[in-house]
């Protein structure tokens, strides 16, 4: 059965990295891993000293944070590296395996969180919140700070997305602790202290949860939520002289990179190259699919086929 492919080739040595939205937000990445590493060993120091819970959580989201970023750019960095004969893509998906090994640690901390703040509301222990409140409003600014870096990139990039999203909770656990200090030094009330910890657990679980079922849902080769899988093979039976479209496939190798591959059976087969150049052209106009592959059948040896086959 006679053949053709459009769409991008890619040979041994190309690099996907340069090219992915992560990686155009590296230097960001970099100024937000600097801040939060530089204040971390601060918030732990702090969270141990006032023994307050809600700060101690906060100082495990900041650790988080840094670990998270780290991950981030260890991601891209290996998206970076060139295509190889048993890598053809390259280590592109490295940057959903670290946003998904961002959630699970992060709801792993989250439980250890809720664990503790049980255990604190029988038995509140004292918390010295001048201290606490001081350690949270320098961690407020700084997750600020970095909330402000990689902003732009949260929205194209799922790996920059997951560390915006850790920075984003940590920020409003700063806030959350400086709510608890303030009430234990104007009421005394020490149940405040597990009750700010155990809601700034709480807080990111769905958040954290949608991520990890996002990275998944790549690793699994899902079709990518913004596109319309029926719409699409619409679009390709539109074309004149399409007879049908079969083994239809679109994933996303990685934030930013999406591809596409599908069989289409035409009836006149001296349309093949104008076929296949009007389907690419429909995929990149229409879905902004531009990694694609895309195979012409005839239809006339498709039917003698099936008809031997009988």
């Amino acid at each position: 059965m006679g053949h053709s492919h459009a769409g991008h080739t890619h040979g041994v040595g190309h690099t996907h990295g340069a090219g992915t939205a992560g990686g155009r937000h590296k230097g960001k990445l970099k100024g937000a891993l600097a801040l939060t590493a530089g204040f971390m060993v601060v918030e732990v120091v702090g969270g141990l000293l006032t023994g307050s819970l809600a700060l101690i959580a906060d100082a495990a989201h900041m650790m988080t944070d840094a670990g998270g970023l780290a991950l981030a750019l260890m991601a891209i960095r290996f998206a970076e590296r060139a295509a190889t004969p048993e890598k053809t893509y390259g280590y592109v998906r490295m940057e959903i395996l670290s946003a998904l090994l961002n959630a699970v640690v992060l709801l792993l901390v989250t439980t250890f969180i809720l664990y503790e703040a049980v255990d604190r509301f029988i038995n509140p222990p004292p918390v010295l919140a001048g201290p606490m409140l001081a350690v949270a409003a320098v961690g407020l600014a700084v997750n600020l700070g970095s909330m402000k870096l990689l902003a732009a990139g949260s929205s194209e990039s799922l790996n920059v997305k997951g560390a915006y999203f850790e920075v984003m909770s940590d920020m409003l656990g700063s806030l959350g602790v400086i709510i608890a200090a303030l009430i234990i030094m104007f009421t005394g009330w020490r149940l405040a202290d597990p009750i700010i910890g155990a809601g700034i657990g709480l807080f990111i679980v769905p958040r954290t949860w949608s991520l990890m079922k996002q990275a998944i849902h790549i690793l699994m080769e899902g079709t990518p939520p913004e596109i319309d899988l029926t719409l699409l093979e619409g679009a390709i039976k539109e074309i004149n002289g399409v007879v049908a479209v079969h083994d239809l496939h679109v994933w996303t190798l990685t934030s930013g990179l999406d591809s596409m591959s599908c069989h289409v059976v035409i009836a006149d087969m001296a349309r093949a190259r104008e076929t296949l150049v009007q389907v690419s052209d429909a995929m990149k106009a229409k879905f902004n699919l531009t990694h694609t592959t895309i195979q012409i059948e005839d239809q006339a040896l498709r039917d003698a086929e099936g008809h031997r086959g009988h």
